[in-house]
């Protein structure tokens, strides 16, 4: 019953749109409601960075998986559009291949910040998540949080690239020179493991999972990580879409709420790898894209 009612919700929207009443896709009454060409095509595409456990393809199965990318699927699911059509790519290309239109919608587990609100528009957070650090075995540089980098100068930290650990790093005056950018989280490990870096940052979730599948004695999780008390911490992470497809983000919106409300948001979130509902869920009056979009987070 769930699933018809938003979908006699966007019925009527398009009805409205024919009539004058839509937002630019209908100007005129031309053009196909961006939902309705989804729903029609019975497939949306998807760009994904490699980052487990967000959203990343399995090396054996071929398969995409991820917390993010089951949301996403879940969430296109309730608006009708069955079939998800994966695209891999490097972690910077999401923002610009979903502003050329390469695909409908992006989703990694994306943090909401004001800098990519200017080039994306991001639907309300799907998850939140605190930050992690990953060093040598034995920790050698007593490494125990963002400020303990800032006061070696000689520590070298693997980040990749595009992502908000470098605003963070920063923030709490860890100096741009001790940066090495690298393409992947496979990458950062490799770094610190062959000690080209000596620490490597992410968010949680991300490099506990990647930690556990490199099954390494040369590295080691943080386990006493202090969580640095600065502006987008927590994260929360969001679908994305472009600049032009608002009435796409809204319904995705609706959709998104309906699964947070009923809980199947937060069974997907318990059922994924470094996830939790307790943790990581955001209540459907929680944060809002709106409040990060202006730099309202407290975290």
């Amino acid at each position: 019953m769930k699933k018809l009612s938003i979908l006699l919700t966007f019925a009527a929207a398009l009805v409205l749109s024919a009539c004058g009443g839509g937002g630019s896709d209908s100007e005129g009454g031309e053009g196909e409601s961006r939902v309705a060409e989804l729903q029609e095509a019975g497939t949306v595409n998807i760009g994904f960075a490699n980052e487990p456990p967000y959203a990343y393809e399995n090396s054996e199965t071929g398969e995409l998986e991820g917390a993010a990318i089951d949301i996403a699927t879940a969430v296109f699911e309730e608006m009708g559009v069955e079939n998800v059509e994966g695209h891999l790519t490097d972690w910077g290309e999401l923002i610009p291949g979903v502003q050329a239109g390469q695909y409908d919608v992006i989703t990694a587990g994306m943090a909401i910040q004001p800098d990519r609100c200017e080039n994306a528009l991001f639907a309300e957070p799907e998850m939140q998540y605190g930050e992690g650090l990953v060093v040598a075995a034995g920790n050698p540089h007593d490494i125990h949080s963002y400020a303990d980098i800032a006061e070696n100068p000689d520590v070298t930290v693997a980040l990749m690239e595009g992502t908000t650990q470098f605003e963070f790093l920063e923030s709490e005056g860890v100096d741009s020179g001790q940066f090495m950018s690298v393409a992947d989280i496979p990458g950062q490990l490799a770094a610190v493991q062959s000690g080209n870096a000596d620490v490597t940052a992410a968010t949680e979730a991300t490099l506990r999972a990647a930690y556990e599948s490199l099954g390494s004695d040369e590295v080691e999780i943080v386990e006493d990580f202090e969580q640095p008390d600065i502006e987008g911490i927590p994260s929360y992470g969001a679908a994305a879409f472009n600049m032009e497809d608002e009435e796409l983000r809204s319904a995705y919106n609706e959709a998104l709420n309906t699964l947070k409300e009923d809980g199947t948001i937060g069974e997907i979130l318990d059922d994924s790898q470094g996830f939790t509902a307790e943790n990581n869920s955001v209540e459907v009056d929680g944060m809002t894209a709106a409040e990060l979009c202006e730099g309202g987070s407290e975290g």
